[in-house]
């Protein structure tokens, strides 16, 4: 039998691409919310949508749209470098996207004893004995009436270990010390557990657009395609389009009205071309470059443990790049294992398909407990985005010029800043211990300083018999890992038990310098006793005596994270605690992962950001300042003897803090810090949108809100933010006219009569943001 040439070949697929595109569904697009400008147009022309636009580099590009059975589908993708000719990437691509529900649960962590009586309810005897025992006690304790059904509700959103996709028979077992260390069963014992195969549902999503909307937003277009179901979900794709930019964001938003749905998602593109030229190319774990060339027959989807969350389809006269967000990509999580974030497959011999993708539950048995998926409130937009980014070069160079948005996953150093990250768990002195030496490099500390921290502020807990010389092997630790321009800082988190101060919730306290104390003060003993060997050792045995403390010794303490994990009811429960009012308890943690849910433009908005403002009302209502935010990590690697690697996924899970510092300071004296926090001269930021300067600027009633900052991804908006006491406002600035790794100084006037705080924050497209902390308006009008 003769074989058909290769030029037969190439006439088979054209005119079956011609077929598919003689079969696009009539288009009807509606562009009334469109406005011509130079460099970014929109046309409707042959029954296709066609977007061009000019790109980064001098490069134009080009989208042709149809709908093809419903299907929104690229008819051509293609690009101009700068004086060059037209290069078609691909044709006749489609949009996939896959989501994995299941039901999202109230869990035994949130509703300990302390957080059930922090709101309102009484622990019965039966409740507590199923408590402690992993019992399904949610149902009991509301019939009882101990705990009301609408705190449940409202509470199941913020879990932090739960894990709705556990099915048994898949693979993972319960950790060794679940059972071994009674205490932690209030962890680790999840009601429901494993969960039923019918609660957890799988779903591609279905197409039936009859038309699209194109709307001009600022230097970008909206190109929107109703009609896609997804599982439980049910909305729209969206494609959003940057001027002076080659950045793509594809995206479905839709909405379930199911009760209590936890879900993930899959996205990317099928329908690629294979040619010789094709591949796909990524970065492993030690990122080396890494490629699949199609060689093997069509079969499933492939995952790929990717550093940098990026992957590549390398094509004939380009490449296109496939990430996700790097922060909201990320839930409540305390590994930073990296689980895979791309996939690719072969659908057959001309074509193939790739995305990103998130597990369906971790791969250490550790934390199997812990992965809680988004949370999806009933009618709210949930947002399942991927980015593309097209380029005119080879693979590895697309996949570079992806990693420019989060700056090589390395936090920016900026003149008159020192980066701090915060809330890590290592077991420091512990691990240490275990391997013979003090001075044993702990991969953490390199992994801290490779994504550029200066300050890793580690909250080991120093407890145990032998507190005192604890404490002082951990001081002794910090210091031996501590170098000229990088400092280990030793704080502790404060989570209950018989030698710990309750102050309500988890705690965190910062020092200034090596600090002892005992939680414990015996009737009639001071509240600092001198020590032979330690000096000054303090005895706390309420939480005035804790304040005392701190305000001696210059100390602040931050609740790490409100209303979820431990922390459930809290800070609410404290509000008019006298303890809580100092201005030495600072504030609040931030981070987002607790209870995100992907219908938040700002990360952490729902749990922690309306949180904050909600509290610094209630704050100035009763003549206390301001509480700041500290962002934190609650990365572990403590867990075993011997700890667990640090993985690259460090910087999408660790916002961090850009302290007003000139210099790392010392274990002996990181007074620097705790003062730069307690005034407020940082900032909290994911690492794309950076604050070089701020201030309010004016007095009495006129002030003016300055504000320099730089960012990566488009810039989304700006706002001020503000409270009278009793109510919350804001101005929101849109700043769609704004180009990719752009810079700019807001000057914004703000009428201050009548409000007693402000803040200022700033929001790109990916989610990502920079905070300022509050200024309270209220001093020296």
């Amino acid at each position: 039998m003769m074989l058909p040439s290769l030029r037969s070949l190439s006439l088979v697929v054209a005119f079956a691409a011609a077929a598919v595109v003689a079969q696009a569904d009539p288009l009807n697009c509606d562009l009334s919310g469109y406005r011509a400008m130079a460099g970014l147009t929109a046309a409707v022309a042959d029954n296709a949508l066609v977007i061009t636009w000019e790109g980064d580099n001098r490069t134009e590009l080009r989208l042709r749209f149809g709908i093809e059975g419903g299907v929104p589908t690229i008819q051509s993708l293609a690009l101009r470098p700068a004086q060059g000719a037209w290069r078609e990437l691909a044709a006749n691509v489609r949009p996939e996207f896959r989501v994995v529900s299941g039901l999202r649960r109230i869990t035994q962590q949130q509703l300990r004893p302390d957080s059930i009586q922090a709101l309102g309810g009484k622990v019965s005897p039966q409740v507590l004995q199923l408590f402690r025992t992993g019992g399904e006690w949610v149902d009991l304790a509301v019939s009882e009436g101990q705990i009301k059904k609408e705190d449940v509700e409202r509470w199941k959103w913020e879990a932090f270990w739960d894990a709705p996709l556990y099915i048994e028979g898949s693979g993972v077992r319960p950790p060794s010390h679940a059972t071994s260390i009674p205490p932690m069963r209030g962890i680790f014992d999840q009601p429901g557990l494993p969960r039923k195969p019918e609660e957890v549902s799988r779903a591609t999503a279905s197409y039936r657009a009859t038309g699209c909307a194109v709307k001009t937003d600022g230097a970008r277009l909206v190109i929107t395609f109703p009609g896609v179901e997804l599982g439980v979900f049910a909305g729209r794709l969206e494609y959003d389009i940057f001027k002076g930019s080659n950045l793509i964001r594809q995206v479905v938003i839709a909405k379930t009205e199911q009760r209590s749905v936890a879900f993930k998602y899959d996205g990317g593109l099928t329908g690629l071309p294979i040619r010789p030229e094709s591949r796909v190319v990524w970065r492993d774990l030690s990122a080396r470059q890494q490629e699949f060339a199609f060689g093997p027959p069509p079969g499933g989807a492939a995952t790929v443990w990717n550093s940098h969350r990026a992957i590549a389809a390398e094509l004939k006269g380009g490449a296109v790049a496939l990430f996700p967000t790097p922060h909201s990509f990320y839930w409540a999580r305390e590994s930073s294992q990296n689980l895979g974030y791309a996939w690719y497959r072969k659908d057959s011999e001309t074509t193939f398909s790739l995305g990103v993708r998130q597990a369906e539950n971790e791969e250490d048995a550790e934390f199997f407990h812990n992965f809680a998926l988004y949370s999806a409130r009933p009618g709210t937009w949930q947002r399942m985005p991927v980015f593309l980014y097209v380029s005119a070069d080879t693979g590895p160079a697309a996949l570079d010029a992806a990693l420019a948005f989060t700056r090589g996953d390395r936090f920016k150093p900026l003149p008159g800043f020192k980066v701090m990250g915060s809330h890590y768990h290592v077991g420091l002195v512990r691990r240490l211990e275990h391997s013979g030496s003090l001075d044993t490099r702990l991969n953490d500390i390199d992994a801290a300083k490779g994504i550029g921290l200066d300050i890793y502020g580690v909250i080991d807990a120093s407890g145990g018999a032998n507190r005192l010389e604890n404490q002082a092997k951990y001081y002794d630790a910090a210091r031996r890992h501590s170098d000229r321009n990088f400092l280990v800082m030793p704080n502790e988190e404060l989570t209950g038990g018989a030698m710990a101060v309750e102050l309500g919730g988890h705690s965190d306290i910062m020092i200034s310098k090596p600090l002892y104390w005992i939680g414990r003060r015996m009737p009639g003993q001071p509240l600092v006793e001198p020590h032979p060997k330690y000096g000054q050792v303090y005895n706390l045995g309420t939480a005035a005596d804790m304040m005392a403390m701190t305000k001696l010794e210059n100390a602040v303490i931050y609740e790490p994270h409100p209303r979820s994990k431990g922390s459930t009811g809290f800070p609410d429960a404290i509000v008019d605690k006298p303890h809580f009012r100092e201005t030495n308890f600072r504030g609040l943690g931030y981070r987002w992962g607790m209870g995100i849910d992907a219908s938040e433009i700002r990360l952490g908005e729902i749990r922690v950001l309306d949180l904050w403002d909600e509290l610094n009302n209630a704050m100035a209502a009763r003549s206390a300042a301001p509480k700041f935010l500290q962002a934190i990590s609650e990365a572990r690697s403590d867990i075993g003897e011997r700890g667990r690697p640090a993985y690259d996924d460090n910087y999408g899970m660790s916002p961090v803090n850009y302290l007003k510092l000139d210099r790392v300071p010392t274990v002996d004296d990181m007074s620097p810090i705790i003062d730069a926090m307690k005034r407020g001269d940082y900032f909290v930021t994911t690492g794309e949108v950076l604050i070089s300067n701020y201030a309010v600027n004016g007095t009495g009633d006129r002030r003016t809100i300055v504000a320099d900052l730089e960012w990566t991804f488009p810039l989304d908006f700006v706002e001020v933010v503000w409270g009278d006491g009793t109510k919350t406002d804001r101005q929101v600035i849109s700043t769609t006219d704004l180009p990719a790794f752009g810079k700019k100084r807001f000057e914004i006037p703000f009428h201050a009569a009548g409000r007693k705080w402000v803040r200022f924050a700033a929001w790109d497209i990916a989610t990502n943001g920079a905070l300022a902390q509050p200024v309270d308006l209220t001093v020296a009008r």
